[in-house]
């Protein structure tokens, strides 16, 4: 099992985005928070999290399996391996079946819309976003369109989580880590 510092390393050597970086934080928040819900291992499953986008930029018409390849090559653990592929099975053909592979992929878009809405609010802050206002956003079509709705709505299902459920569980588990995923809000002049 690689260390989580090997993974990071890893995804910072594959991923010159910040933004991107930032995206596989808050799914690494969101499989962390998942694992201590269902009792799984949280290491194992933040560092799904945290790696499950690292071939993107590199390779995008392969990704995800590119990055799943090379993650086998290293000796990574099949359940890890298996979870990246699965978090894109329109691309991969493997389809999310284990509790860690459907957490991963029910993470992994909703966290995007989550940081579009952080984005458009006055004070640029996660902490006064509501889930009545993510409801909003999700049923305006032209906003964040590059978030599959029906990937959202598939994830909580195969979660067996009520959709706003599973979105207000993620948005707090961003939130605790707001610093790192650059959505604590502006910075008071000074």
């Amino acid at each position: 099992m690689p260390t989580y510092d090997e993974a990071l390393e890893l995804m910072h050597a594959w991923t010159p985005s910040e933004s991107l970086r930032r995206h596989m934080y808050a799914v690494e928040d969101a499989m962390r928070a998942y694992a201590r819900k269902f009792g799984e291992d949280e290491e194992t499953w933040g560092i799904t999290g945290l790696i499950h986008d690292f071939d993107w930029e590199k390779y995008p018409e392969t990704h995800p399996n590119k990055g799943a390849d090379y993650l086998e090559q290293l000796g990574w653990p099949a359940e890890i391996v298996r979870a990246v592929r699965a978090h894109a099975p329109e691309r991969s053909g493997v389809e999310p079946e284990t509790l860690m592979e459907r957490a991963l992929y029910a993470s992994d878009e909703i966290t995007g819309l989550i940081t579009a809405a952080v984005y458009v609010r006055p004070d640029r802050s996660i902490h006064t976003l509501t889930i009545k206002s993510l409801k909003k956003k999700f049923k305006d079509k032209s906003f964040a369109r590059g978030v599959d709705r029906e990937m959202v709505r598939r994830g909580a299902e195969l979660l067996g989580v009520e959709l706003w459920e599973h979105v207000g569980f993620v948005l707090k588990a961003m939130q605790a880590d707001a610093e790192r995923l650059g959505l604590a809000g502006e910075a008071e002049p000074s």
